[in-house]
């Protein structure tokens, strides 16, 4: 029997749907792989905001995990919201045990709405402990400040802030440039190699949920064999599509529509 590629979501629960745990389940089976979750919080948001967070206790995070690895391998493993910097030893050093494999971390430190999903703390437990046993972090501008120190206002600093993350990390990092280019251009810092990955803006208001969405299809793709580089280019082709389907709901920043490709013939 063939056996199916297969991905796992470590991350929040969004009840709305857009985004965490949903997006990554929708997304990952949309992009052809087995898709499986461990749930680090459950969050009570929708498009405007989220309102409350109701973390997992560290100890069963790490009952998920391990029933998990030991029953059905993931050839990828996608890191999303995790709120505190207990949850984060317990990932990194199971990741460690199981020798997890193109492991993406997706550093959510704030909602798309502006409200804090990760204590203060948890950063630098994730330089130190999470991303150098990862393959690739994707931060956004605001993100890569953080994690670089380094103010980003041009395509040089993106350059930069990757070089200073990978650097101290020892991952491949992709700096996601929306806040500061007039187009979605993205930097690839992979292997000491840098790649260019420019995409047309969409006029969607509608983005809750891309950066959980991206990370989700590059760990897809990573996990049916792709190298980095194109990986992330399919990523950003599925990504670009579920945002031009320009589904509308709810009442703030809505969610993708991560079926689009179920419409096309």
């Amino acid at each position: 029997m063939m056996r199916r590629k297969t991905a796992l979501s470590i991350a929040g629960s969004d009840c709305s749907g857009g985004a965490g745990i949903q997006a990554d389940l929708k997304t990952m089976t949309m992009n052809g792989v087995y898709a499986m979750s461990v749930i680090t919080a459950m969050t009570a948001q929708n498009t405007t905001g989220v309102r409350a967070v109701q973390e997992v206790a560290p100890a069963f995070l790490r009952e998920q995990l391990d029933v998990v690895f030991e029953d059905i391998f993931p050839d990828a493993v996608k890191i999303g919201m995790v709120p505190s910097a207990e949850q984060i030893h317990v990932i990194s050093e199971r990741l460690r045990h199981y020798g997890a494999k193109n492991v993406v971390v997706d550093p959510v430190m704030a909602a798309s709405t502006g409200s804090r999903l990760a204590k203060e703390s948890s950063v630098k437990v994730m330089t130190e402990e999470l991303l150098p046993v990862s393959s690739l972090v994707t931060p956004n501008v605001p993100e890569a400040q953080i994690l670089s120190g380094i103010a980003i206002e041009k395509r040089e600093d993106m350059i930069r802030a990757a070089e200073v993350i990978s650097s101290r990390c020892h991952c491949s990092v992709l700096v996601k440039g929306g806040h500061i280019s007039g187009d979605a251009d993205d930097l690839l810092l992979d292997g000491g190699e840098v790649f260019w990955f420019s995409g047309k803006r969409i006029e969607n208001p509608n983005t809750h949920g891309t950066g959980c969405t991206l990370s989700s299809a590059i760990a897809s793709n990573l996990a049916k064999g792709y190298a980095m580089p194109e990986a992330v280019q399919k990523a950003k082709e599925y990504l670009t599509g579920a945002l031009a389907a320009m589904l509308d709901l709810g009442k703030g920043s809505g969610p993708l529509d991560h079926a689009f490709c179920l419409k096309k013939p």
